[in-house]
């Protein structure tokens, strides 16, 4: 896996979304460049489709949502809607069960002030929707709180600046 690099991370907020709200319908799009390594998240009320390469669809999307009157964090990532064989649709979801942590890591410590509004929702649940064709890997998993991403990336960055 990748190690999150904050300053490798660029943060895009589109009105009328800011660092103090809100929270229904908050949206992350978050994308990456394969030849740098950085990392893009665009914050906004819609997903930030033109950040999207239509071909590769390999972006991280995720919205807060209420379910029986809890908040969650319900991330989205696009395994194969049949263009792609069973082989490949597996290495694809390989891949980005691999470098999901990076990428809840980049959407959660680029809004990390946002947290500071609603600390609440630091203690959420996470939970990823793997979408594809193939029952195998079309699956719904929990993958922590923003809690534990918020801790890691800082006590990363604090170790780097130690060092």
């Amino acid at each position: 896996m990748t190690t999150f690099e904050p300053d490798r991370l660029s943060i895009k907020y589109i009105p009328p979304v800011n660092i103090f709200g809100p929270i229904e319908g908050r949206r992350y799009t978050l994308t990456h460049s394969d030849d740098t390594g950085e990392l893009f998240l665009s914050i906004g009320k819609n997903y930030d489709l033109a950040a999207v390469d239509p071909k590769l669809r390999d972006e991280v999307l995720a919205e807060w949502q209420t379910r029986c009157g809890e908040y969650l964090l319900l991330a989205k990532v696009y395994v194969s809607g049949g263009e792609y064989d069973i082989k490949f649709s597996q290495v694809r979801y390989m891949i980005f069960k691999k470098e999901l942590e990076l990428a809840l890591t980049g959407i959660i410590y680029g809004d990390r002030q946002f947290y500071t509004n609603y600390p609440w929702l630091i203690d959420c649940p996470i939970l990823v929707q793997f979408d594809s064709v193939y029952p195998e890997f079309n699956e719904l998993l929990y993958y922590g709180t923003p809690r534990q991403y918020l801790t890691a990336a800082t006590n990363k960055s604090m170790t780097k600046t130690q060092a």
